[in-house]
């Protein structure tokens, strides 16, 4: 299992928190997102690493920013 850890700005509720999950979980690889609003993490597992770029475009389209941890 690869772990990847993002730091995500802008959340500020559960339905914040909602919104990067379901996008994450639809780039290719990941099986598992685990997001908190009062930490700002992403934690990221995949069987294989996945691409930074795919992950951080998702949170850029959920309406939030994400940069490696």
């Amino acid at each position: 299992m690869v772990t990847s850890e993002f730091a995500v700005t802008g959340m500020t509720c559960g339905h914040c928190e909602k919104s990067v999950r379901e996008e994450v979980s639809k780039v290719a690889g990941v099986e598992n997102v685990e997001v908190s609003v009062q930490s700002g993490r992403l934690v990221v597992n995949s069987a294989t690493p996945v691409s930074e770029t795919d992950v951080i475009a998702a949170v850029d389209e959920a309406g939030y920013q994400a940069v490696p941890a």
